[in-house]
């Protein structure tokens, strides 16, 4: 077998004028995403395709000769023939059908060697494009530890066009290519293929393809298989998953707890720089009130949101999120959804926008909107610096079970799990009803474990710490900017009028009758209101309501905004406020995905007047029991 790094296949000099750009095409789990983020580093960014809520990641790659070129990274598909979002996009993009998005002068194809047989149905259709193509035969190490073995110049000659074999992970044979984007994209003969639509005839290519490239497929890993006896296990795998999960809520309180000291110190520290240097003048309280008070009570929860990416990242990287989706298969199906939706729906625990147009894979239409109006129930990242916030300031921590979970990290999960179970009572509901339809058999492919590399995560994390502070810094800015002001008008006498006198103060006191039944007063109410541009705004909110009010002075930072809080909430309130946010929409971009996914506003209509009222009857009723209770 050829070492890693092989290629096979025409490749000149590139003109010396204009900047070529080249797609990457591949399937879910080939490594396509770990070989653009190698061949870009950090100089990437992710946007939409013009009029469409599918995501694409663009980036320049720096060349041998100096030269740059720019990268396109495709959705993850199995397939051209457009029966999903995901596969429509890729093949519009190759075809240059897509306004805005100029069409590829080349293709990198990247097929997984360790799935050589399946993967190379996809190497049909983006051959037949005729675009100039490097087909890049991922995963070169897997495929040598596993006894299997492929001839690239074989199979260069079967599809006459050039194969480099890799390992993205190890930057093994990455300097190949780069030498073949270097070069003058050639374009492929004319080859002989099958019939895209003939899909027996496509499986018969393939495999004679492969045949003749000499490719004998890896034995699976033992240590795959006796994983999957415990993960997939229809009992002990739900547990090891629940295990999992109750191990990263504990560590989200007690591992990131000394880095949100340390965040909060800094904010702390700078902000009395900033309030001892400047002088006394209304544009210096509007920085140090507004800005370290309102985002600065916000950012110091960022270390518990990168922690929660991490665990996602690692689920996904080492090839777990697939067996999850195949155990949440048979929860799914009695709700009436399937497999396809737990990614998706797992992928919203980060955030919802994400998530809702993670769907586009899913074929079934009802059981694709189905999902969407779930997705925002599940737990987001902006949910939790409101969690920790109210938990912090009304929990103690003690010991629950034993040294390894804490009654913080307890409460934490419960709100996960009412969340989940909002989404699945609501999915139960919406597919025996309105969104009926025969179920669609689930089909995944498991790929075999693999350990995550540091630099995936590393950029992972890098991208979630830069969208939070991006976000700190825009929406949350502005919401506290604009709340500063008007917690300091009508002027009464040259002066700012007390806050409950404001017009802030007025909107809260407002809606304070409608709120009042679930033990929420004035100033909660503000936060209710601003939350609506995203859901975390209120801690930032409340930081600048206390913080003008000087009941954050002297402590500073999250401990004093907890004891602000207790004295504004009763624990039943408290709690009420939880649940509250457990189940309210509260974030008006998920809104507007939703319309822009389903192509109207009935749906995020819907959605929103649903889960606002099941929010109120939520949080009034658990207001009543633990008032009834205490």
């Amino acid at each position: 077998m050829s070492s890693a790094g092989h290629c096979s296949g025409p490749a000149a000099v590139m003109p010396a004028s204009g900047r070529k750009t080249v797609a990457l095409v591949g399937p879910p789990n080939a490594g396509k995403t770990t070989l653009f983020n190698a061949l870009t580093g950090l100089r990437q960014k992710i946007a939409n395709f013009p009029g469409i809520t599918v995501e694409h990641h663009t980036g320049v790659a720096r060349l041998p000769n100096g030269r740059e070129i720019d990268l396109i990274d495709l959705p993850g598909v199995y397939s051209l023939e457009p029966r999903s979002e995901d596969e429509r996009v890729t093949r519009d993009a190759l075809e240059g059908a897509i306004p805005g998005i100029p069409k590829p002068d080349a293709v990198l194809l990247i097929l997984d060697a360790t799935n050589l047989g399946r993967h190379l149905m996809l190497a049909a259709q983006v051959l037949s494009e005729g675009l100039p193509t490097l087909v890049v035969l991922n995963m070169a190490d897997d495929l040598a530890n596993r006894s299997g073995k492929v001839d690239p110049e074989k199979l260069a000659q079967q599809l006459d066009a050039p194969v480099a074999l890799v390992s993205a992970s190890r930057g093994e044979g990455l300097e190949v290519v780069r030498e073949y984007l270097a070069g003058q994209f050639a374009v492929p003969k004319p080859v002989e293929l099958p019939i895209l639509q003939d899909v027996p005839k496509c499986r018969q290519w393939s495999a004679k393809v492969a045949s003749h490239a000499g490719y004998q497929a890896p034995a699976p890993p033992l240590w795959t298989r006796r994983l999957d006896q415990v993960f997939l296990h229809p009992v002990g795998g739900p547990l090891v998953f629940l295990a999992v999960v109750i191990l990263v809520f504990q560590l989200m309180f007690s591992a990131a707890q000394p880095l949100m000291d340390g965040v909060e110190a800094l904010i702390s520290a700078s902000g009395a720089w900033v309030a001892a240097y400047l002088p006394a003048v209304w544009w210096r309280d509007l920085l140090v009130e507004g800005v370290w008070g309102g985002v600065g009570a916000v950012v110091v929860f960022l270390p518990q949101i990168l922690l929660l990416f991490l665990f996602i990242g690692v689920l996904e990287d080492s090839g777990y999120l697939a067996r999850a989706a195949l155990i949440a298969d048979r929860t799914m199906a009695k709700v009436g959804l399937q497999g396809k939706s737990f990614i998706p729906l797992l992928s919203a625990y980060a955030c919802a926008v994400p998530a809702i147009m993670a769907t586009r894979t899913i074929e079934n239409q009802r059981d694709r909107i189905a999902t969407i109006l779930i997705a925002p129930f599940m737990t987001c990242s902006a949910r939790l610096p409101v969690y920790a916030l109210i938990i912090a300031a009304f929990i103690p921590e003690r010991p629950l079970l034993g040294p390894l979970v804490g009654t913080r990290a307890a409460a934490l999960l419960g709100l996960y799990l009412l969340g989940f179970l909002a989404a699945v009572l609501t999915a139960k509901l919406l597919k025996s009803s309105i969104l009926k339809s025969d179920r669609t058999p689930f089909m995944l492919e498991m790929p075999p474990y693999r350990w995550p590399t540091l630099r995936s995560l590393g950029l992972r994390l890098w991208d979630r710490a830069l969208a939070f502070l991006r976000r700190a810094g825009t929406v949350i800015l502005a919401v506290t900017v604009v709340l500063w002001v008007l917690a300091h008008v009508p002027f009464k006498d040259g002066k700012a009028p007390p806050i409950e006198e404001s017009v802030a103060g007025t909107l809260g006191r407002t809606i304070e009758p409608v709120i009042a039944p679930m033990g929420f007063n004035w100033k909660i109410g503000i936060g209710l209101l601003t939350s609506l541009a995203a859901r975390e705004v209120i801690v930032g909110t409340l930081g600048t309501i206390y913080g003008i009010e000087g009941d954050v002075e002297g402590e500073g930072g999250s401990g004093a905004l907890q004891k602000a809080i207790q004295a504004d909430l009763s624990p039943a309130g408290a709690v009420a406020l939880l649940v509250f946010f457990a189940f309210a929409m509260q974030c008006m971009s998920t809104s507007a995905v939703v319309r822009r996914e389903t192509g109207g506003w009935k749906w995020p209509l819907l959605q929103f007047g649903y889960m606002t009222g099941l929010a109120y009857v939520g949080a009034l009723v658990a207001y009543h029991l633990v008032r009834g209770m205490s």
